[in-house]
């Protein structure tokens, strides 16, 4: 079965695959066990380097953290799905005027790092009288990043639905408009929610951009926290966990969602 994205790959790629991951596997493993050496050479895995991690007042500062991130992620998520959904529209639109902006939007800002259109929203705006609050400053530029991709999940969501449903929407007197909001695009957002879970497993990384405008995310407060507490390592190796456990806890709903996706189909 196809995915609405790409092929599924045949079995010769999916025995390259299979190599590939062993080979990075094996690879990663034996990365991880030089650096716990080095780190146990230095002393850094010395309990003491480790204890305070093990208190509340910490762990509090670090969800704090991790709330932000959250919050940045889940606006600037919502933000960019409405806005990728209008653009999908546009691209798919019959008149011109929409089509090609919606187009022309989507094939440049796919192409921008977020990171610029940070840099943008932080140095290039405001010498234009255009100074955002702090939270904007991370979330403007991930809306306008993300809406690009999320209007091409759209798309291709709204075109895996059956022509054969909008004829039939036609034929008993909907109009376009209404048959693809009461037709096609409930199908079409089944079809693409695990795509779209991934998507968000994306943005809530690049959350981590809030470090460059000084935005209270989780990784700045793990840099905050090190100087504090002079435990570099230590903090971040801590952050770096629970973005772990956080990604992979939503990648397994991504998962999930697409195995019931395949079992419906």
């Amino acid at each position: 079965m196809s995915s609405l994205l790409f092929d599924e790959p045949g079995p010769r790629a999916r025995r390259r695959i299979r190599i590939a991951t062993v080979v990075g596997v094996l690879a990663a493993l034996a990365l991880a066990a030089l650096a716990v050496r080095q780190f146990a050479a230095n002393g850094q895995l010395a309990p003491e380097r480790w204890q305070p991690y093990a208190t509340w007042p910490m762990w509090r500062y670090l969800l704090d953290g991790l709330w932000s991130t959250a919050l940045a992620a889940v606006v600037s998520a919502a933000l960019s799905m409405a806005l990728g959904l209008v653009l999908a529209l546009g691209r798919l639109s019959e008149r011109r005027w929409l089509r090609a902006p919606s187009a022309a939007y989507v094939e440049v800002v796919r192409v921008i790092p977020a990171l610029l259109l940070v840099y943008v929203v932080l140095f290039a705006l405001p010498k234009y009288g255009l100074d955002l609050p702090l939270f904007w400053k991370l979330v403007v530029p991930l809306t306008v990043s993300n809406a690009a991709a999320f209007a091409e999940i759209f798309r291709a969501g709204i075109l895996s639905v059956e022509r054969g449903q909008t004829e039939a929407g036609l034929a008993v007197g909907l109009s376009r408009g209404q048959t693809m909001r009461m037709i096609v695009l409930p199908q079409a957002a089944r079809r693409v929610l695990p795509s779209i879970v991934s998507q968000s497993v994306g943005l809530l990384k690049d959350t981590s951009l809030g470090f460059v405008v000084s935005y209270g995310e989780l990784l700045y407060s793990g840099k905050v926290l090190a100087a504090y507490n002079g435990l570099l390592i230590q903090t971040y190796v801590v952050v770096a966990l629970i973005y772990l456990v956080v990604n992979a806890s939503l990648s397994k709903l991504a998962r999930v969602l697409e195995q019931r996706s395949s079992v419906r189909a």
